[in-house]
């Protein structure tokens, strides 16, 4: 599906969340929207999934989301960054999710046990009374067994454990190309390799629209943490900003884009004396969670 946006506005009181976005996702494009707390993430999401209303124009395969919600919801999925207390139990849920999308269960039961849940034992159970991270996973399950054209995905993991959270996006790995993915997520290190496009809001505008690639390479961090078989300091290593913790492991964090440069030079430079070295990716401080606007 079709994402289009143009010169869309949305305040709330005094306070401007959107100031003229302009953006057009093409049908089977995945995109991480990302940025700081208050910058409009959740709003953007909200007006394309049809929420709340806006200025200017949104269309979604050439449909208004506010008017023509009926003939959008059976294509759309969308999980919130907070599930709802439903008094519905899990069982009414699922059987109503599938008759309003025409579609069988057995998808959606496939997707929740992949998140590490058991269907069977929840179905009686209302939504209100599971824990946030259990009604996470099942929206999340909801959504990715829905076979819908068009996911939309507001912090999909934020209540969910490490390991339901790698679960999760090991699915979103496996989807169909087809669909449209527009996920909002402070977790980059997570997401870098599911999305091929990011956009960046900063204060409700649009700070970044360009290939995921070349976003993560030009803002993303990474932590290199190494031991050496004597535990002495080196000056080769003072001179890269290492700083040796009371473990005996030296550390210190770098651009994405450099550190396999210094890894290289690392390996080179300590040849036998390099015990063991670790690289990861931190988050980044301007995609943190937004508050809620």
């Amino acid at each position: 599906m079709r994402i289009e946006l143009e010169s869309v506005r949305r305040r709330f009181g005094s306070v401007v969340a959107l100031d003229g976005i302009d953006l057009c996702l093409a049908s089977g494009s995945r995109t991480a929207l990302v940025g700081p707390n208050g910058s409009g993430k959740s709003t953007l999401i909200r007006i394309v999934c049809g929420l709340i209303g806006h200025e200017g124009r949104v269309a979604i395969d050439g449909l208004d989301p506010l008017t023509d919600r009926a003939k959008l919801a059976p294509r759309v999925a969308y999980v919130p960054q907070v599930a709802p207390r439903l008094s519905a139990t899990v069982g009414e849920l699922t059987a109503a999710v599938c008759r309003l999308r025409r579609s069988p269960q057995e998808p959606i039961l496939d997707a929740a046990r992949g998140i590490g849940l058991d269907p069977v034992a929840l179905r009686g159970k209302p939504l209100r009374s599971l824990s946030g991270g259990t009604r996470q996973k099942l929206l999340a399950a909801f959504a990715l067994g829905s076979g819908a054209e068009l996911l939309v995905l507001d912090e999909p993991t934020a209540s969910m454990d490490a390991m339901s959270r790698t679960r999760f996006f090991d699915l979103v790995q496996l989807l169909d190309p087809r669909p449209t993915l527009l996920l909002c997520s402070h977790r980059l290190d997570e997401i870098r390799n599911l999305v091929d496009r990011v956009v960046a809001l900063e204060e409700g505008k649009v700070d970044h629209d360009g290939p995921a690639t070349q976003y993560f390479a030009a803002t993303g961090r990474s932590v290199v943490e190494l031991r050496t078989h004597n535990g002495r300091a080196s000056t080769f290593l003072l001179e890269h900003g290492f700083q040796q913790s009371g473990t005996g492991w030296w550390r210190t964090t770098i651009g994405t884009a450099s550190r396999g440069e210094l890894v290289r030079e690392v390996s080179d430079r300590l040849g036998t004396e390099l015990e063991d070295i670790v690289v990861r990716d931190v988050e980044e401080s301007r995609s943190g969670p937004e508050t809620r606007r």
